[in-house]
Parts: C-alpha cells; sequence; structure tokens
C-alpha cells in the first residue's frame, strides 16, 4: 500500500484517447503502489476498460505517459506488457475460438520451445486448476466453451504466466461464491509478495472486500479517488452515477397464473456431441420469474438455446403457452412471443458492424408502422432507435453509430432494450446485467419485475446469488446440466446455492422440478 512504498509500481499521467465521436479517456492519471489492490468504477462508457487496455498494450493512448517502477516505458503491445508483468482478464476474452485451451495458454510465450512440451504445460494448468477451483476442459477449443469456462481459461492464462500486475476486468461475474474466495486468495497472495491488481467490477461489495484505494470515472474523467475504508457502497455508487441509487427493488406479491413454460425430460447436448441437458422438468408461469442458478459451463446457455430454437433437443418435450414447440425454428418460437437475451452478446446478441438502429429494430422491422411488407421507412426505424436509446440510457454518439464502438455495457444495454420492447409471453434473460455498472444493472432489475408484474413469465439465468434471491420467485439450481434443487425464492442461504452451484446435495434441499 501506499504507505510501505515511496515508489509507485504503475503511474499513469494525462492519458487521453477517443474514438469517433467519443472522448473515452480525458487525461486521467492513475498511481497502484506494490501490494495495493485498486478498484476502477464507472458508468458504462466510463472510459474503465479503455484505460486498462491503454495499460496492457491493446490500445496506444493520443497523448500521456506511463511508468512502471519509476520508468518510463512504451507499451505498443501486449507482448511489451507481458515482459511487464502486466496481465489482464479482459471483459470480452482475448482467446483464438480455433485453438484449445493448453493452446491459448502458452500462445505467443517464446520461452516454450519450438516444440512446447504439452506433458509438461498440461500437469501445471491442471495443478492451478485444481489448486484455484477453476475447472475447465484444457484439451477443448475455446469454441466449445461457454462465456464462464472462457474467463476461466484467461485467468488460468495470467496464473500460469506469472503476471506481477494483474487487471481484473469483472473476473467474478461467472464464479460461485466459493471460487470467488479462491480468487479473493489469489489476490491477498499476491499483495504479500509486493504484487498488485486493479479491479475493475460492479459489484460494491467486492471493492469494499478486495480493494485498498478506489478510483471513480464519469464521462472519461477522474471525479474521485479515496481509500476505501473512508467510503461506502451507497457513496460510492452516487459518485459514478451521479445520483442516489436503490439497492432494494420493490415488486408485488407472488401470484402465479398458469405455466408459460413447460419442460418435460429435456435433453441435449453440447456443441461437442456431449450430454448438456439431462431430463429437465421445470416450469415458468406468467406472473413469475424463476431464477436458474448456476456457475457458468452447466447447461445454462444450452437450456436458453433449446426454448428458443437455436439448439435441438435430443429427447423431451418443450411447450410455451400451451403449444408445443419442441425443435421449432427460431421465427416461430419469436412469434410466439419468446424474446431472448444471449449470454454472448458479441457473438450472439449484436452485430457489430451494424447500427445500434438496426440491432434495435432486429426483432420488429417485420411489422408496422417499421414496415410495410418488403419496404422499409427509415425515418421510423430512427424515431423508435430514439426512443429506446432514451428510455434504456444506451450511451451512443447516433442511432448509426455500429455498435462495434459502443462499450459492452452499452451493447448489453442495445440487446437489453431490443427484446424487452418485443417480449410478448416470456422474457429469457442469460446474465443480463453482466458487465452493467450499478445504475443500469438496477434499470434491468425494474424491467425484469415490470415484465413478471405486467403478467409475463421471466426465465433469468445469474451467478449472483443476491441478484437472484432479490428478483427470483423461484430459483433452480443448475449442475453438469442437470437441476440441483428447486426453491422458492428467499428462502436459501447463500453457503447453501454455493453448495449446490458447486455440485454438492445438501441434506435438506428440495425437490429436483418445480412442476
Amino acid at each position: 500500500m501506499k504507505e510501505n512504498s515511496s515508489q509507485p509500481l504503475v503511474t499513469m499521467k494525462g492519458i487521453c484517447k477517443s474514438f469517433p465521436g467519443v472522448v473515452a479517456n480525458d487525461c486521467v492519471d492513475l498511481e497502484l503502489y506494490g501490494g495495493e489492490v485498486l478498484a476502477l468504477l464507472g458508468e458504462n462508457g466510463a472510459g474503465k476498460s479503455t484505460l486498462m487496455n491503454i495499460l496492457c498494450g491493446l490500445y496506444r493512448p493520443d497523448s500521456g505517459e506511463i511508468e512502471i517502477r519509476g520508468q518510463r516505458v512504451h507499451i505498443a503491445s501486449p507482448n511489451d506488457a507481458q515482459k511487464l508483468g502486466i496481465g489482464m482478464v479482459h471483459q470480452n476474452f482475448k482467446l483464438v475460438d480455433s485453438m484449445t485451451v493448453l493452446e491459448n495458454i502458452i500462445l505467443g510465450m517464446k520461452d516454450q520451445g519450438f516444440i512446447p512440451d504439452m506433458k509438461k504445460i498440461r500437469k501445471k494448468v491442471l495443478e492451478l486448476s485444481e489448486t484455484y477451483s477453476l475447472k475447465v476442459d484444457a484439451d477443448a477449443s475455446i469454441w466449445q466453451l461457454s462465456v464462464g469456462e472462457q474467463q476461466r481459461v484467461e485467468i488460468l492464462k495470467l496464473l500460469y504466466r506469472k503476471a506481477e500486475i494483474l487487471i481484473l476486468d469483472e473476473p467474478t461475474a461467472v464464479l460461485t461464491p466459493q471460487e470467488s474466495e479462491e480468487l479473493s486468495k489469489i489476490i491477498h497472495r499476491m499483495r504479500s509478495e509486493g504484487k498488485s491488481a486493479i479491479f475493475i467490477t460492479h459489484k460494491m461489495e467486492e471493492v469494499m472486500t478486495f480493494s485498498d484505494q478506489v478510483m471513480v470515472l464519469r464521462k472519461g474523467k477522474v471525479v474521485a479517488e479515496l481509500p476505501t475504508a473512508a467510503t461506502s457502497p451507497k457513496e460510492l455508487a452516487r459518485l459514478m452515477v451521479g445520483r442516489e441509487v436503490l439497492f432494494e427493488i420493490e415488486k408485488k406479491p407472488f401470484s402465479p397464473g398458469p405455466a408459460i413454460l413447460e419442460l418435460e425430460k429435456v435433453c441435449a447436448q453440447d456443441d461437442r456431441g456431449l450430454a448438456a441437458l439431462k431430463n429437465i422438468n421445470l416450469n415458468v408461469r406468467a406472473g413469475e420469474i424463476v431464477g436458474i442458478a448456476g456457475v457458468a459451463g452447466n447447461g445454462q446457455r444450452e437450456l436458453a438455446e433449446v426454448i428458443t430454437g437455436l439448439r435441438k433437443v435430443t429427447s423431451g418435450s418443450v411447450k410455451i403457452g400451451g403449444k408445443d414447440l419442441t425443435n421449432a425454428k427460431p421465427l416461430q418460437v419469436i412469434k410466439a412471443g419468446v424474446a431472448h437475451v444471449p449470454q454472448d452478446r458479441s457473438q450472439v446478441g449484436a452485430v457489430g458492424d451494424m447500427s445500434v438502429a438496426s440491432n434495435l429494430v432486429m426483432k420488429e422491422y417485420r411489422k408496422k408502422p417499421l414496415s410495410t411488407g418488403a419496404l422499409l421507412f427509415p425515418s421510423r426505424i430512427s424515431a423508435f432507435a430514439k426512443r429506446l436509446i432514451e428510455a434504456f440510457r444506451i450511451s451512443t454518439p447516433s442511432t448509426e453509430t455500429r455498435v462495434k464502438f459502443l462499450s459492452g455495457g452499452n451493447v448489453q444495454k442495445t440487446i437489453l432494450a431490443r427484446e424487452i420492447t418485443a417480449c410478448r409471453n416470456l422474457l429469457i434473460a442469460v446474465y443480463p446485467s453482466r458487465g452493467l455498472d450499478v445504475g443500469a444493472t438496477e434499470a434491468v432489475r425494474r424491467q425484469l419485475v415490470s415484465q413478471r408484474d405486467q403478467g409475463l413469465g421471466v426465465l433469468f439465468v445469474s451467478e449472483d446469488i443476491d441478484e437472484l434471491e432479490q428478483l427470483a420467485d423461484t430459483i433452480a439450481v443448475m449442475f453438469e446440466g442437470s437441476i440441483m434443487a428447486v426453491l422458492p425464492g428467499g428462502s436459501a442461504d447463500v453457503e447453501t446455492l454455493g453448495l449446490l452451484m458447486a455440485g454438492v446435495q445438501p441434506s435438506n434441499s428440495c425437490d429436483r422440478s418445480n412442476s
């Protein structure tokens, strides 16, 4: 920490960086000392990830300078950053889809020799995986892994490369409480060795638990720097969004109607042909939020894809609104009033090379007043997009800005705006608040409750136990493709849910179906 070191480990001075129509960093100064954990906070699009991408060599600043251990450095690439002991777990992963986990972990490491000793590498990776409870198939290709599994690969990659300055961008979004504790142990171990971490997160409890110092960015500028011990979650939330944020969401008493979604003995395979869903029995009723708890990679993605027609069922049935839609085409499911917020926003949820407006009307462009038959009305589409941009507070220079130029959180807001607006019957939301700031998270949670209070069904996937307990009327816990237990919302404590998410069946667990 600062008082134990006269010289910062990392110094960033006057960092400026702009993109088309957006000033991401506006003369930002940052200091990080040995043995210190710095929490970097800010709304979506505030410039947090951009600043860290500059430090790890992915972006070059328009102006400003960087010092490491008192020496001015020029970081032109991630390889330069790695030589300086800097490693980053990105929110949008930097992995090669066609390569295996092991190949990604050693990719670009020149000290592995012309022919790497894969047996030795495998042994070390498996040891790290076991030590830190970061389970992943070392021989699987990246494209075959869920988002959560890919993030684990990123963490393992940095552990393998012995990074001294660890940058973590929303690292616990896909971990159980027990695994988050293991990550905390990693960070504390680094601190004891004089190493440091910069922690980008929107979870206030993590800021208070993990960090020594907090820096808050708003619209690319530093608005606050203070010791963690001198602040509170409410104060940090206010600094981030410029207003008070309510951490409790009010909702009407639970009064479910008839079943909207009925799954009976559903089985399905993953992309490798292995069993991903095993005899799933689950109902979602009108006016009900069913929360799916579980570490990413335990069948949640496949469950959402089976319901929405993106993946075939090998056995069992899927009924929506009483109609059998087993193995129906996605358009049939959409016409049945089902909306889907997928877990992979960049590959499935949005089209980066298309405009914000085009992404927002993907579900509505077939209908009046946006079109008549084959004829589209650009002015109406633009007006429709502007309404959603304002309602969902999407930060974009214009309706015609390509989505790939938005921050990750604003891409997520674009998807949420489209899907929530198009929902007529059932909303399937897979990690809808992942990567969102506290203000946006509050808005998303209110939207989910609003859908439920309007009599729609909501299937809501999350690893955030506090979020599940706050929103869900019913919680189903998944592990390795099966439902471990189905519990009334708010009836299970964090430890019980965490154990179920890790595959441990408590002696007092409930029945495996809510049907």
